[in-house]
C-alpha cells in the first residue's frame, strides 16, 4: 500500500515540495505519494488529524502553521525543541513527532553546495522571527567566531540571543547598530523579500570574500540580494538550495534514506532561469 505524505500550509498552491519529494521517491525507489494540502487558517490541527486518520505517514508544514505544528506534536527532536517551531511531522502509532529541518537545510546548502566555510567565521542573521529561530542552533553547531542576530525591533533579537546563548557566541543588535561591523556570511531571514523590499541595514557590512544568502528565492535576484550586490558581497545565493536540502532531511526522517539533492537542484534552478 502506497504511503501518503503531504505539505500543509495557507497558501500552498505555489509549493515545490510535491515535485521535490516525487523526485526523491523515484530516485530512491520508495513507494509513496506526496500531495499539497490547503488548511483553513483556523483549521490546521483538524486537517492534520484528518490526514493522519486517513493513513498519512508524515507532513511538511509551511507558513503560517509552524508554531501550531510545534504545539500539536507530542514528541520533539532537540532541534525542534530549540526552535520552538516545527516544519516536519512524522506519525508513529498515534504519536506525532515534530522536527525542524530548516537549519540543517541552510547549513547543508551553504557548506556542501556553495562551499562556504562557517567555522571561525563572523555570521550575521537578519530577522528574529520563526525563520531565524529555526536556523540559530545549526549555525552555532558549526562553531562560528560569532553569530549576530539583528532585527528591526531589538527586543525580539535579544529574546533569541537569550534563548541560544548557552549554545555559542550570540549577540543581539538593532539594524542601526550594525554600522561599522563586517561579516563573512549574511543570512536574510526577514520577510522583506516577500514584500519586494530589502531590510533596512547599513552599507559596508560585507567583508572581502563574503557570502550574502536570502532564504527566499525566485526568478532573478531578490531585493536583498540586489542590495547585497550593490554593497559589495562577493557571492550571492537564494534559498532554493535550502528548500531542497531541508526536504531531503525530512525524507530521511520519514524513509530512513537520504536522497541525492544535486539533480533536483539542477532541475529546479534551470526552470527559474527560463
Amino acid at each position: 500500500m502506497t504511503d501518503r505524505y503531504a505539505v500543509i500550509g495557507n497558501p500552498i498552491a505555489h509549493s515545490k515540495s510535491p515535485r521535490i519529494h516525487a523526485a526523491f521517491a523515484r530516485q530512491t525507489g520508495q513507494d509513496m505519494r506526496y500531495e499539497a494540502l490547503l488548511a483553513p487558517l483556523d483549521g490546521f490541527a483538524a486537517t492534520v488529524r484528518d490526514f493522519l486518520a486517513a493513513g498519512g505517514r508524515g507532513m511538511n508544514v509551511t507558513v503560517p502553521f509552524k508554531l501550531e505544528a510545534f504545539a500539536l506534536a507530542n514528541r520533539h527532536t532537540p532541534r525542534a525543541e530549540a526552535a520552538r517551531a516545527v516544519n516536519t511531522l512524522r506519525f508513529d502509532d498515534g504519536a506525532i513527532l515534530g522536527d525542524n529541518t530548516d537549519g540543517a537545510g541552510l547549513v547543508a546548502d551553504l557548506m556542501r553546495n556553495l562551499g562556504c566555510t562557517l567555522r571561525g567565521r563572523r555570521i550575521l542573521l537578519l530577522g528574529a522571527g520563526g525563520a531565524a529561530r529555526g536556523v540559530v542552533l545549526p549555525l552555532l553547531g558549526e562553531l562560528p567566531a560569532e553569530l549576530v542576530i539583528a532585527n528591526r525591533t531589538e527586543a525580539r533579537a535579544i529574546e533569541l540571543r537569550d534563548a541560544f546563548s548557552p549554545h555559542g557566541p550570540v549577540t543581539a543588535l538593532p539594524f542601526g547598530a550594525l554600522a561599522g561591523r563586517h561579516f563573512d556570511v549574511v543570512v536574510n531571514a526577514t520577510s522583506a523579500s516577500l514584500n519586494d523590499a530589502a531590510p533596512g541595514i547599513p552599507d559596508c557590512l560585507y567583508a572581502p570574500g563574503s557570502t550574502a544568502y536570502d532564504m527566499m528565492y525566485g526568478k532573478g535576484l531578490t531585493p536583498f540580494l540586489e542590495q547585497a550586490r550593490r554593497q559589495g558581497a562577493s557571492r550571492l545565493a537564494d534559498g532554493l538550495g535550502m528548500l531542497v536540502e531541508q526536504a531531503a532531511e525530512s525524507f530521511l526522517l520519514w524513509r530512513g534514506v537520504r536522497p541525492d539533492t544535486a539533480p533536483v537542484l539542477v532541475e529546479l534552478g534551470g526552470e527559474l532561469q527560463r
